[in-house]
């Protein structure tokens, strides 16, 4: 992204979107795999976004695979977005359609930024593939898009700004939310969140 104004600040900026409400995102339920799809009610909200995106021009628009975040993209206007792999949720192993009340009866405290997940990815495992997402985005020349998850965005957030992945915790992220991130005298910023 090199986008710059008259001064030479960059200009650009990402836009992250994450998925509308599914049943599992309503019931906090983690969701990583399990490929749900939105609710009425995500639907509708989904389809409000278009407004709210319409008349902004996109250099790049990514999605995750998942069929909640392809729909999300589709009903907010953007069919052909282009889907990219690395940009899956955290794969909560074991606790894959388990909440953080329930993980926590057997590991007191736990979360997934600070603790193990059994047969899921490490912290390490997601910055690398999050790092990947951001340098394609760092190839475009202008305004990305993002449609994904609650997890993955967090943490995408944080690498965005050259914080370690598990900084995301301090990012919270509902369903069908816009967020801005770009730049402020040379450094990575946050502009608008959970919008």
């Amino acid at each position: 992204m090199t986008t710059h104004g008259q001064s030479g600040e960059r200009k650009d900026q990402l836009w992250l979107v994450r998925h509308g409400e599914t049943e599992w995102s309503k019931s906090g339920r983690h969701t990583s795999r399990t490929d749900l799809p939105l609710t009425a009610e995500g639907e509708r909200v989904a389809a409000s976004l278009k407004e709210r995106l319409a008349g902004h021009e996109f250099d790049l628009v990514l999605t995750s695979p998942r069929q909640r975040a392809r729909r999300t993209a589709e009903l907010a206007g953007f069919p052909d977005a282009v889907v990219d792999e690395d940009l899956v949720e955290w794969d909560y192993g074991d606790y894959e359609g388990i909440t953080t009340a329930e993980i926590r009866k057997t590991v007191p405290g736990w979360t997934v930024w600070d603790d193990p997940v059994p047969n899921g990815e490490t912290p390490a495992q997601v910055a690398a593939r999050l790092d990947r997402v951001i340098a394609r985005i760092a190839a475009v020349d202008g305004d990305v898009l993002v449609f994904g998850h609650s997890h993955a965005l967090r943490g995408l957030t944080a690498r965005w700004l050259e914080l370690d992945v598990t900084e995301g915790r301090h990012f919270v992220l509902d369903t069908a939310t816009i967020s801005t991130l770009g730049w402020e005298r040379g450094s990575p910023a946050i502009h608008h969140w959970n919008c």
